[in-house]
């Protein structure tokens, strides 16, 4: 096989990846880490971490913790009051949730009140509802999928990474994982600008860890993760998550008209064969289940980065056809 085009390419178009991983059929078949990363290396994968997310829900559901996907969300919280006049809350479930086709109430994200507030996910359920009714599309990026990890620890009865670590994690063999909380903006941004990272999962002042974005993860548990889905659910001959789950959230339930997009349960939906986790600066879970393919990429962020979906179609994929 010859790589020489595929690492010129990347040199000239995905500058700030730091790794690349494919496996085919089950095993490895190219693995290369650049900008002085290695295979030990751990990186904030940003909105890949809804997916793991959606698999964290898909183990609680199969266990019989979540109920019905069409439950209202505020089931899991019976404390919580709306606000007055508030009408639209109560019709949001959990399946709106997971298609990110909930309704909120902001136009332009809240960040600097949100981050800054010591309850996460009681913040995201001040913002969420409003005026247009659910069921219409609208992506949150880092407000509002918080409530999921609110959701999971009420289910579970623990800390969403405990919930990860026993049912998810620790059967995929990846380093552990420890909460990280920031004091201030300051140290948030300063987070982010990390060359690299220990295995981390980002949580709020009351421990409740992120649910869009937050999580570290190397190449290779990435491209676990991507297997995992890949083979059903069955990982060394145990059933970690329903097939049915899996089937399920990788079809279309929403789409981004604007984008052109198909979305499932917290992952994209490429066609009918391929399905993918996409965090923003270039890191990626692609699966393609037709050629029995997994390819992970690892990126340091960067703004607009280049499209890896469409680099792994076009300059990954043909490199390892049969």
């Amino acid at each position: 096989m010859d790589t020489k085009r595929l690492e010129e390419e990347i040199t000239r178009s995905c500058g700030n990846m730091t790794a690349l991983l494919v496996r085919k059929d089950g095993e490895t078949r190219y693995e290369r880490y650049f900008n002085g990363c290695g295979p030990e290396d751990a990186f904030h994968v940003f909105s890949v971490t809804k997916s793991v997310v959606s698999a964290l829900m898909g183990i609680a559901a199969g266990r019989g913790l979540l109920g019905s996907l069409d439950r209202p969300v505020l089931d899991f919280f019976p404390e919580y009051v709306p606000k007055r006049g508030e009408k639209t809350i109560q019709t949001v479930t959990l399946r709106h949730l997971l298609t990110m086709t909930a309704p909120y109430k902001y136009r332009s994200a809240p960040y600097t009140k949100y981050f800054t507030s010591g309850d996460w996910v009681t913040s995201a359920l001040d913002l969420l509802g409003g005026r247009s009714p659910a069921g219409a599309f609208r992506y949150a990026p880092l407000i509002g999928p918080d409530i999921l990890s609110g959701v999971l620890e009420r289910a579970a009865g623990m800390r969403v990474l405990e919930f990860a670590e026993r049912n998810l994690f620790s059967p995929l063999g990846f380093a552990p994982k420890q909460p990280v909380t920031f004091p201030d903006k300051a140290a948030q941004m300063a987070w982010y600008r990390q060359p690299r990272y220990d295995g981390q999962w980002v949580a709020d002042p009351r421990g409740v860890n992120t649910a869009g974005w937050g999580l570290t993860l190397t190449a290779e548990e990435m491209a676990r993760l991507g297997q995992l889905y890949l083979d059903g659910g069955v990982w060394n001959g145990a059933q970690l998550l329903p097939a049915e789950w899996i089937a399920e959230s990788t079809r279309p339930h929403s789409r981004w008209a604007e984008q052109g997009l198909d979305y499932g349960y917290l992952w994209w939906v490429v066609d009918r064969d391929c399905f993918a986790a996409v965090g923003d600066g270039g890191n990626l879970i692609y699966v393609n289940r037709k050629k029995r393919l997994v390819a992970a990429c690892a990126s340091r962020f960067r703004p607009r980065a280049f499209d890896r979906i469409a680099f792994v179609r076009e300059q990954v994929e043909p490199l390892f056809e049969d």
